[in-house]
């Protein structure tokens, strides 16, 4: 690839001496980077290889919605993700992703969402009355096990064995593992292949798929509806007339349940240190949520609406914790921004996790405050991405932690015995020791 111009270089050797902390954690080094080389940089990888990255949100909002139709996304999503999950809307590209992003659209409208809180309501009860109030808890695989699900109850109802949602959620997760390894150490591509590993993932992924296959051809032999996800997507229709087939329906199901329950179960457990290390913050949810109930508490939609702090203390939850940290495209033709210029197949990587941090765009960045969002603000903020493929599910994404938040606060005070957060970016940034104590809210309300 040509070298792009008036862009500062990371040469091969600084990158490949790094190449072991790298693997644990790309975070530091790109930001020591950013402090010494400036916004945007470049790395030079050997072999005529090269990636910009970037925080510069400018250059972010200029790919992502300006002029995103010179972009498209690199060959990792529509290629290597694509080989475990299918080509749906996270993978697919061009005409493809256009005709399916017109038919799913309508499925993750608010309007078309307020049939399923029920569902998600309810998935997320029965996993919160998991918690022990008696010893401390890790919390990432408890919120595993919630946002799976209720990505499952949602899509299915009750048309899934919990057997078998168990190997999905396995499968799933095994899949990611696999591709993170080749990712981050393509130098032993080889001995994955020559060993059978990712022959394995592979096949494990077609179990999957097995799976799927015989919930859809059931529910299409079932003559009552469930007013689920699965109804919605088998009842959609092209302009034409017809119908997804059943390999491309499984590719969707596929990418709701690898880009839909790991980022909720993250953010949510990000969330909740964060509240544990705020108990003031907590307060102000459990009075707003009091308010809300005895004005709304009939009408779920509307007492969700008029939560608005919770969903500050989401929005700042994603701000500082990203699940989605990295995002890449590649431009088609030869690119010029603000005197830098870039040919044709330049492969780009935007930090979210920088942009969100970045002095110049956020006041005190480093600082949990939900009461920046107190007003619309959707400048250099990109949790769900923007643009065209902005994610078709952040409206459901949404809805799920709010309530998850509102149930998890009505019930219980949440405690940390350290204010240390820790991370672990792998395809999605992941909390690691998450380790917190629940404490009944109301004791008394709860002997009674």
């Amino acid at each position: 690839m040509k070298n792009s111009k008036g862009i500062p270089t990371v040469s091969p050797i600084r990158f490949y001496s790094n190449a072991k902390r790298i693997l644990k954690n790309p975070l530091p080094f790109h930001h020591e980077n950013f402090e010494k080389l400036g916004d945007t940089f470049q790395l030079n990888l050997g072999f005529g290889n090269r990636l910009i990255l970037s925080r510069d949100s400018a250059l972010a909002e200029y790919v992502l919605q300006k002029n995103q139709k010179n972009y498209r996304k690199s060959d990792i999503q529509t290629h290597e993700v694509a080989k475990y999950i299918g080509h749906g809307l996270l993978t697919s590209e061009g005409e493809v992703w256009k005709k399916q992003r017109k038919l799913i659209q309508p499925s993750f409208h608010k309007k078309q969402l307020v049939g399923l809180l029920d569902k998600i309501k309810s998935a997320i009860l029965e996993e919160l009355n998991t918690i022990s109030t008696d010893k401390a808890l890790d919390m990432m695989p408890i919120f595993n096990d919630l946002a799976f699900q209720t990505v499952v109850k949602s899509l299915f109802s009750s048309a899934i064995g919990q057997k078998e949602i168990n190997r999905l959620q396995f499968i799933t997760d095994s899949a990611q593992k696999m591709l993170v390894k080749e990712l981050r150490q393509p130098y032993l591509n080889w001995y994955f292949k020559w060993s059978g590993k990712i022959k394995d993932h592979l096949a494990m992924t077609e179990e999957g798929r097995q799976i799927l296959k015989e919930v859809i051809r059931q529910r299409k032999k079932s003559s009552s509806t469930q007013n689920d996800l699965l109804d919605m997507l088998i009842e959609s229709q092209y302009e034409d007339g017809t119908s997804m087939n059943e390999e491309q329906l499984i590719d969707e199901i596929l990418v709701l349940f690898t880009a839909g329950y790991e980022t909720s179960s993250n953010a949510l457990t990000f969330a909740c240190q964060l509240l544990a290390n705020h108990p003031q913050i907590q307060e102000k949810i459990s009075s707003e949520i009091d308010a809300a109930k005895k004005l709304y508490g009939e009408d779920y939609m509307q007492f969700l609406i008029n939560c608005p702090y919770t969903q500050q203390v989401i929005k700042e939850t994603l701000r500082l914790y990203p699940p989605a940290y990295f995002l890449d495209r590649v431009n088609i033709e030869e690119d010029e921004f603000q005197g830098k210029t870039f040919p044709a197949g330049t492969n780009f990587l935007f930090s979210i996790y920088e942009i969100h941090r970045h002095p110049n765009y956020w006041g005190n960045p480093e600082k949990f405050n939900p009461d920046r969002f107190s007003e619309s603000n959707t400048a250099n903020y990109y949790p769900f991405g923007a643009g065209p493929r902005k994610c078709i599910g952040n409206n459901f994404a949404m809805y799920e932690m709010q309530i998850a938040i509102i149930e998890l606060v009505s019930k219980y005070k949440i405690y940390s015995e350290t204010e240390e957060i820790q991370i672990q970016p792998l395809i999605t940034l992941k909390p690691k020791n998450a380790n917190l104590k629940f404490e009944f809210r109301d004791l008394q309300k709860t002997k009674g």
